[in-house]
């Protein structure tokens, strides 16, 4: 049985209230909150709205299902080497078959990666415009994608990449209005490749 209780309105009326029907409504309303941190919500205006996003402004913040994922837009590498052809065998290694437990673990991953659209298939001859991920799997069901880079920076003229001072790093954070962070042991990250250095992609 239902609780009727009285109260007393603004306007000096009585009105009756039912406690039951009052936490029910509270429960509904707290449902319909959204829970902005939940990786699978992938409605890019659904998040602006709740963020308070500029779609025009901060658009580039923000990944969503019409971009290619991954991709780092703004930013060529090249390679340059410190040798000229022909190439050591080092730098001529051949493709090697997995074994099959890893085989089929590599099949899982790659597949989950394309439905989405991290990864895309390309043909045997076709040029890349990105770097191409190598990917390893570890037979306790654990995998992760690297960049087969050992051998290469043996045989590459290095960059000058000075390090960013920790001040000029904080004041830079300090004018951000959104954060973000990439965990690299659970994703792949792909940068666009310069024309000479497409020559070594395949």
């Amino acid at each position: 049985m239902n609780e009727i209780v009285e109260t007393e309105d603004h306007n000096g009326k009585e009105e009756e209230t039912d406690p039951e029907k009052h936490t029910e409504e509270s429960e509904a309303s707290e449902s319909d909150e959204i829970n902005i941190t939940n990786p699978r919500i992938n409605n890019i205006d659904l998040i602006y709205e709740v963020l308070n996003v500029n779609p025009t402004y901060h658009k580039n913040a923000f990944e969503n299902d019409k971009k290619a994922l991954g991709a780092i837009i703004g930013h060529k590498i090249d390679i340059i080497l410190n040798l000229e052809k022909p190439y050591p065998p080092l730098l001529r290694r051949p493709a090697y078959p997995a074994i099959p437990r890893a085989r089929n673990s590599l099949e899982v991953y790659i597949k989950e990666l394309i439905d989405l659209a991290v990864l895309r298939k390309v043909g045997h001859n076709e040029q890349v415009e990105v770097t191409t991920p190598v990917i390893i799997a570890w037979l306790n069901g654990k995998s992760r994608m690297v960049g087969d880079v050992r051998a290469l920076k043996t045989y590459t003229i290095p960059d000058r990449y000075p390090i960013t001072r920790i001040l000029e790093t904080l004041t830079q954070l300090s004018q951000a209005k959104f954060i973000t962070a990439m965990d690299s042991l659970k994703g792949l990250y792909q940068n666009f490749l310069t024309d000479n250095l497409k020559n070594y992609s395949g």
